[in-house]
């Protein structure tokens, strides 16, 4: 079917956005829309501005939003570079059905689930990678940059067991109506959803356990612009789906057998969770039964719901320790439940095994669901399969509990839909027994009937039973859709993504985010976002084969030519560069311990008021050299093109210092009348310690300049003061050097005093 037109008028200010369900068993993609929030005038306080966005199906007409392809992505994880072949029928069906002119404003997200967490890191890495890399390849649909959410941002990720339970919350109370009415009297309901792999549970707690600290902020905006905030208790079991607790059962079921085994006993394993008389053959999981893990057991059905439900309960895992008390299953934290206010809603295998053979689904009441599981586990297989083949043979449509009616009256009860698959059949006694005790003993949900029991009621009358009694809202519902859009947690992230769209009251107002993208604080919350590492060598390998010859390929090689490359550029940078300067960098280490303590000697001169190389402690120091500046020194040697640190020439120095440069000046045009005169003794004093190399410096230069060229290679600028007084120690020393002459008589103190005083007059 063609996208509509943009003469449609149904298209008139809509949004589209899309969301790849990609889960253990299958992919699906569901497309929804929604007006435009900006578009509809909005009457303050009116019934709309306390509502959210309409979201609806994202097709006009017909059931083609929805669309879904097997197996899981998780099955490519050891050919991830195959992934194409499974993408391309799910973003054919979104071009389809999304015009062109908006593909490019409409978001896209594939969200994995339970079947992609049981990844390693690198195979998650690498699934993502190609995903991200496909969409952008082939279509226009809106994604996000790069981030540490992942190589399309959050629109191509993995969400948590919690996310998944947050998003199912949002979408159970948004088609419930749980968002409506005043903030003192709504009553929010509690979500549940269990799947092959895991099982959530999301609610409200009351008003006394609301300070918990596991609890998740859940911002939404209202179309009149006002935000509304609930704090959500949420926690995940991975291991508690339906397939996975059947794989701990086999396991524990074969552990047990092997125990008890003596020589010429029957390898068959009695299992009451089987149809009476179905043989299965079973591989259990390696890490629950070690002496056989790898091999196949064979299962025969005894057909018993009641010992179904007592061998299965051990799984539950009650007596786990508990480090944050209460806890329910698995010694997993969870706030106290009131079930009296608490009406909890149930997807997913809550419906599929309530709804699907039994005819349960809605208003559950353990009586009657426990009736229909003892009756339908204790028929012998081949009276099942007898009735499966009739059913499929007469194609009658069944009512809503499983009744066939006919003229107007019900002829019979309890038949399920042709379009029940053999396999549904061959678990539906394990399935429903792991359902019930999940409820009433994993959660705690009492089992409350009518003095002896429910026998003649059936799902939908326990609800009208419940209201004419003041009861109110059943307890718990099994629910597949409300009017005809399903529950699901994907609903429940595109009414988040609509209501980013409003308009907030306040120009203050934060921006709508994702619940995980609201933690105050990421490393103390119980949500951990999943990030599987950045950087990815099977990323980087796929860009560099096709230009690579075949012999250096992966399949002919053996292994990655990309991580041998690596390796080889290590190797070439620590034999090149490293090596070589291992001195350098042992000797720059200790310089920089050396200067270390140096500078903490030198803090506790300058307390006592001494400076240290003949600086005073208010005169100004050259500055330490940084590290790199101490790193580069030694690799100027090795690496010429590296700049030097190294001082320039003092007389370069000297001339562009401008406290140094009246020095040079006076020694040619400014010279002092103290000094017209020519003096034998200076001149000589002077020309000896010039061509006396071993000597020292006159002080000027002893004193000062070793200071103008620090080790580090910076140039020291001394004051006026300080060089007025070094000079004037020079004059001194001078006019003492002349103290006696030839006939051994002193000359006048004032000589000194006046060549200082000459110094003075050139400042």
């Amino acid at each position: 079917m063609p996208p509509p037109t943009v003469a449609d008028s149904w298209l008139a200010g809509r949004h589209f956005g899309i969301v790849i369900d990609a889960g253990s068993s299958g992919s699906r993609i569901q497309i929804y829309s929604w007006v435009d929030p900006r578009t509809i005038h909005v009457e303050q306080g009116s019934t709309l501005a306390r509502s959210l966005p309409k979201v609806e199906k994202g097709t006009q007409n017909g059931e083609d939003w929805v669309f879904k392809v097997e197996p899981g992505i998780s099955s490519y994880a050891d050919k991830p570079e195959t992934l194409a072949e499974h993408l391309r029928p799910l973003l054919g069906h979104a071009r389809n059905h999304v015009p062109p002119s908006l593909q490019h404003e409409t978001p896209i997200f594939l969200l994995a689930t339970a079947g992609m967490r049981l990844l390693p890191p690198g195979k998650q890495a690498q699934i993502l990678h190609h995903t991200c890399r496909f969409f952008l390849l082939h279509s226009y649909f809106k994604l996000e940059e790069s981030s540490e959410a992942g190589p399309c941002g959050s629109n191509v990720r993995i969400i948590t067991g919690e996310e998944e339970g947050l998003f199912g919350w949002i979408a159970v109370n948004y088609l419930m109506d749980g968002f409506t009415g005043s903030s003192e009297d709504r009553t929010t309901f509690g979500f549940l959803d269990m799947g092959g792999a895991s099982t959530q549970i999301a609610f409200e707690p009351g008003k006394e356990h609301r300070n918990d600290k596991n609890l998740i902020d859940v911002r939404l905006r209202l179309l009149g612009g006002d935000e509304i905030h609930h704090k959500v208790f949420v926690t995940t079991w991975l291991g508690y789906g339906t397939n996975k607790a059947r794989e701990r059962y086999v396991g524990h079921a074969i552990r047990e057998q092997e125990k008890t085994k003596t020589i010429g006993s029957s390898d068959v394993i009695e299992d009451p969770c089987l149809p009476k008389d179905l043989e299965l053959t079973e591989m259990p999981m390696q890490a629950d039964s070690a002496p056989h893990a790898h091999e196949a057991h064979r299962l025969r059905g005894t057909g018993s719901f009641e010992q179904c439900m007592v061998k299965t309960s051990s799984l539950l895992n009650k007596t786990t320790p508990c480090p944050d008390s209460p806890c329910l299953m698995n010694g997993v934290h969870v706030p106290p439940i009131d079930f009296s206010v608490s009406h909890f809603i149930g997807v997913s295998e809550y419906w599929y095994s309530s709804e699907h053979i039994f005819g349960l689904g809605g208003a559950y009441d353990f009586v009657q669901y426990e009736r229909a599981a003892s009756d339908f586990c204790s028929h012998s297989w081949d009276s099942i399969l007898k009735q499966h083949e009739r059913i499929k043979a007469q194609h009658q449509p069944l009512g809503g509990d499983g009744e066939v009616e006919k003229d107007g009256h019900i002829v019979e009860v309890g038949r399920w839909d042709p379009s029940v698959e053999r396999s549904r059949l061959e678990m539906q006694c394990f399935k429903a027994a792991w359902i019930a005790n999940v409820l009433h003993e994993g959660l705690g949900m009492p089992r409350i009937v009518d003095a002896g029991g429910n026998g003649t009621t059936t799902g939908h009358q326990m609800e009208e039973q419940a209201e004419k009694k003041g009861l109110g809202k059943p307890t718990f519902q099994s629910v597949d859709t409300v009017g005809d859009i399903a529950i699901s947690w994907t609903l429940g992230k595109m009414v988040l993504e609509a209501s980013k769209e409003v308009q907030p009251a306040s120009s203050m107002a934060r921006p709508i985010v994702d619940p995980i993208d609201d933690l105050p604080n990421k490393t103390d919350s119980p949500i951990k976002p999943i990030r599987p590492p950045f950087f990815d060598l099977d990323a980087i390998e796929d860009r560099i084969t096709p230009h690579l010859p075949v012999s250096l390929s992966r399949s002919s090689l053996g292994f990655s030519p990309v991580l041998l490359l690596l390796v080889f550029c290590l190797c070439f940078v620590f034999v090149v560069i490293i090596y070589p300067l291992r001195r350098h960098i042992r000797i720059a280490c200790l310089r920089w311990i050396r200067d270390g303590s140096k500078r903490d000697k030198e803090a506790d001169l300058l307390e006592e008021g001494i400076g240290l190389n003949g600086y005073s402690p208010g005169g100004s120091r050259p500055p330490s050299p940084t590290g790199l500046r101490k790193f580069l020194e030694p690799l100027r040697k090795v690496l010429p093109g590296v700049r030097s640190t190294r001082p320039a020439p003092l007389s370069v120095i000297t001339s562009s210092n401008p406290n140094l440069r009246h020095m040079q000046e006076n020694s040619s045009a400014r010279v002092s009348p103290t000094r017209a005169s020519f003096d034998p003794v200076m001149a000589t004093t002077t020309a000896s310690s010039i061509s006396r190399s071993p000597s020292p410096a006159p002080a000027i230069y002893q004193d000062e300049i070793p200071n103008y060229m620090s080790g580090n290679g910076h140039q020291y600028q001394p004051s006026a003061s300080s060089m007025a007084r070094s000079l004037s120690s020079r004059s001194r020393n001078a006019s003492q050097m002349s103290l006696s002459n030839s006939n051994g008589t002193a000359l006048p103190r004032q000589t000194s005093l006046s060549r200082a005083s000459s110094f003075h007059e050139h400042e």
